[in-house]
């Protein structure tokens, strides 16, 4: 089933096993797929002498799934479906982080965080093999079970359980027992954060106290962030990284065409080379982290994270960018998830032939409506202003296409729900004040970003909508503070700005540095 060249990589990537590793297979036999997923676990296992292949039992209940076992014990970690496409690394992972070897596997902090939680926790995430953000979730759970033994993940391929998978209409859907405890990307951090809030969580010992100290205190890792880092490494400093991720908001960019340069690369594909380039240096990277509480007014700035860490440095950069703005009307909490969607991509083929709306009359939203046309029965964009703010291209293409409708205008003022599925959405004429009811299936919100600003806002002055308010130098109204990037009050919020402000950023507060005294910020 794998091919000779797959089957060499495995090899090299198992070469190194210390435990014993089972796939305990149960497959009904009378589905089509039993065989093949046999048939590929006997692959991956035929690749180390220290993997091997159980069919454990043969049911006739539609079963499908695999179990992985070290040395003969249940891991937690479970498959339902053949991870392949996207997921075959998920699987490669479950097998080396639990040989201890994975290369994303969390450090002393997180892993005191996992091993608190408490309770009988079983998560199930359903995926589909298309989804670029359905491995990371699947991932971070799956590390989850390996290190603590009070929590069981399994991954379901909704495309194989399409009865069971009914209820969900955007992947990846995590549900905790019968509850929905997250939709959409998320990371690590985000996921751990949302059970410590769901269950008990209790170190088994008062763990000591974690504090590491550094020149630069770099808070973001996306495109300006990593910019810092590297431009701040480059003057000889210790240079410290704390991020929710490497990336940032970029790894939800499909397609990047306008990085100079670089005629075409993808989100990920980016994300992957900033981590490369941040790794050519000696700075230390903290992921999957929260910013709980700054402390920005002393000459030596304290960053406290959840989970009790604390990071100081003289000079803070803030490049936390910014996350996908809500609608803030009744019912969208409500329905994320259940039909309020904001990844076109990964969740629009659970549209298919249905009529969904599109908020937002910008360049994402307007792509996002060309994307949906190709699948939807029909497309209705939303815009608050009185015409679309889209490049002029685009707006050619999206109005060329026969099943997309648009309104301007129109001010979104419900999401109206039958407590299980968006059925409606209710909109206001900004002109008229005539408000109706438009029955569809889905709603996808695209009315660009918020800017990330949240911990630092009672500290340092901001914009009306949040920005950190910054002078031609990156800096702030405390001296040591500076900030970059989405998060700031840059004009434009574009990936090639974003870098050149994180270099300015850095090379501020080294100039800054050297100064004596330090200069008083300008604004």
């Amino acid at each position: 089933m794998l091919d000779s060249a797959i089957l060499q990589q495995l090899r090299e990537i198992f070469r190194n096993l210390d435990a014993h590793y089972t796939f305990r297979l149960i497959a009904d036999s009378s589905r089509p797929e039993a065989e093949e997923m046999r048939a590929f676990l006997a692959d991956v296992a035929s690749t180390s002498d220290r993997l091997a292949c159980e069919l454990n039992q043969t049911f006739q209940d539609n079963s499908l799934e695999f179990s992985l076992l070290k040395e003969g014990v249940e891991t937690g970690v479970t498959f339902r479906g053949i991870p392949n496409g996207h997921e075959f690394t998920s699987l490669l992972l479950a097998v080396l982080n639990a040989d201890g070897k994975g290369k994303n596997l969390p450090d002393e902090a997180l892993t005191r965080r996992i091993q608190a939680l408490r309770g009988d926790i079983c998560l199930t995430t359903y995926v589909s093999l298309t989804c670029t953000n359905c491995p990371d979730v699947v991932q971070a759970l799956n590390i989850m079970a390996l290190l603590n033994p009070s929590i069981r993940h399994e991954m379901v391929d909704g495309a194989l359980f399409q009865s069971e998978a009914a209820k969900v209409q955007a992947v990846p859907s995590v549900y905790a027992g019968e509850k929905l405890l997250h939709v959409g990307r998320g990371s690590l951090g985000e996921l751990l954060e949302k059970l410590e809030a769901e269950f008990e969580s209790t170190p088994a010992t008062d763990p000591a106290p974690i504090h590491r100290d550094f020149d630069v205190l770099v808070l973001g890792g996306g495109p300006a962030g990593a910019s810092a880092a590297i431009y701040s490494a480059r003057k000889g400093l210790k240079v410290g990284v704390v991020a929710g991720r490497i990336g940032g908001q970029v790894k939800e960019t499909v397609g990047i065409e306008n990085l100079i340069s670089v005629p075409r690369t993808t989100g990920a594909q980016l994300a992957d080379d900033l981590r490369t380039h941040l790794t050519e240096y000696p700075i230390e990277l903290f992921e999957q982290r929260t910013i709980e509480q700054a402390e920005l007014q002393e000459k030596q700035k304290t960053i406290h994270t959840k989970g009790g860490e604390t990071f100081s440095a003289p000079a803070v950069i803030i490049a936390t960018g910014a996350g996908w703005r809500r609608l803030g009307v009744p019912g969208e909490a409500e329905y994320i998830g259940r039909g309020v969607a904001f990844c076109p991509h990964c969740d629009g083929p659970f549209y298919r032939g249905k009529h969904v709306a599109v908020i937002g009359g910008g360049n994402s939203g307007i792509e996002a409506a060309i994307d949906l046309a190709g699948i939807c029965s029909r497309v209705t964009v939303f815009e608050f202003l009185d015409s679309l703010k889209a490049d002029q291209v685009l707006q050619e293409k999206v109005r060329s296409l026969p099943n997309v409708d648009i309104l301007t205008s129109m001010q979104t003022t419900e999401v109206v729900g039958n407590g299980e599925k968006v059925t409606a959405l209710r909109a206001r004429h900004r002109d008229t004040g005539e408000e109706r009811e438009f029955p569809l299936d889905g709603i996808f919100v695209q009315i660009g970003l918020a800017a990330n600003s949240q911990p630092f806002r009672e500290q340092l002055e901001t914009s009306r909508i949040g920005e950190i308010l910054i002078d031609a130098h990156c800096r702030t109204n405390l001296p040591g503070v500076y900030a970059a990037g989405d998060v700031s009050s840059v004009p434009y919020k574009q990936i090639i700005i974003a870098m050149g402000e994180g270099a300015k950023a850095a090379l501020s507060a080294f100039e800054d540095r050297i100064r004596k005294p330090t200069p008083e910020p300008s604004l």
